[in-house]
């Protein structure tokens, strides 16, 4: 049997109510409870597993790496090679979130990625995931999926609450240096610290590229199991890399396309039909 075939479609819509779009486009950051039924999240969950091992690169010991090296196991674009996890990225529910949320008709794949943060794992540094994308618009949205239930013990994501309206701060990777210097400018900026307390496998949230971001460590004996999308607004365009991380971007996940040209390469293709 086709794998594709014998995964869930996903194909139906799930309507947000006007409040939670709200929610979001003024704190920079919802939740969507249930988006994937518990049958749903748990076949996905296999097949997202067994890809992000089959590709995953990191090799080192915990102490052998650096911060970032410690915040997860990271694997990215795996719907460019396994077709379960392809069924899942390019899924009309998730896009229809995505559009719905950011106020537009349709949106385009950036990227995926598994994001695994082990047992004894290290904090995800205070960043905003647009300080890697050579995209001309604010209109980018993250989704970040549990595929297993989670606590705070375990590295929930937690938002600086209306960072976003400011757009793009430091110019600086996810690093102690940006932990450093977003911490400061969350506490002079007195910006609400929000985060979940649990989430469910098939809960998501959701937030905008320039929303200010971290995790703590897994304090837990269980690994930590999350899958993000990244979707861009369907009208957005590419701009001149601003340093060595877009410029990777601009490569890996835009196909190398010319400047000013709509982002919309092989790798980016438009989701709702």
């Amino acid at each position: 049997m086709n794998i594709q075939s014998a995964l869930p479609s996903l194909s139906n819509f799930k309507e947000l109510s006007e409040s939670q779009i709200a929610e979001f486009r003024d704190k920079g950051h919802t939740l969507t409870r249930g988006l994937l039924s518990t049958e749903e999240v748990a076949a996905y969950h296999d097949v997202i597993a067994s890809a992000a091992a089959k590709y995953n690169t990191e090799k080192r010991k915990m102490e052998d790496r650096d911060t970032y090296g410690k915040a997860f196991l990271q694997v990215m674009n795996l719907w460019r090679h396994d077709e379960g996890v392809k069924k899942m990225v390019l899924s009309q529910r998730l896009a229809k979130v995505a559009a719905d949320l950011l106020g537009v008709k349709n949106v385009r794949i950036y990227h995926d990625q598994a994001l695994y943060k082990e047992p004894g794992g290290g904090p995800t540094p205070w960043h905003q995931d647009q300080y890697y994308w050579p995209i001309d618009t604010h209109n980018t949205v993250t989704m970040w999926m549990p595929l297993i239930d989670i606590d705070v013990d375990m590295g929930m994501l937690t938002f600086a609450t209306g960072s976003q309206k400011k757009g793009s701060i430091f110019n600086t990777e996810i690093s102690d240096e940006s932990e450093s210097q977003f911490d400061d400018y969350v506490k002079k900026n007195n910006f609400e610290i929000t985060r979940a307390n649990t989430m469910k496998a098939g809960d998501a949230t959701w937030h905008y590229g320039f929303t200010i971001h971290n995790a703590p460590g897994n304090k837990s004996d269980t690994m930590r199991e999350v899958f993000t999308i990244i979707y861009l607004a369907d009208d957005a365009k590419i701009t001149p890399p601003k340093n060595s991380w877009q410029e990777n971007d601009l490569k890996s996940w835009l196909m190398s396309k010319e400047i000013g040209t709509p982002a919309d390469s092989e790798f980016n293709p438009l989701v709702l039909v």
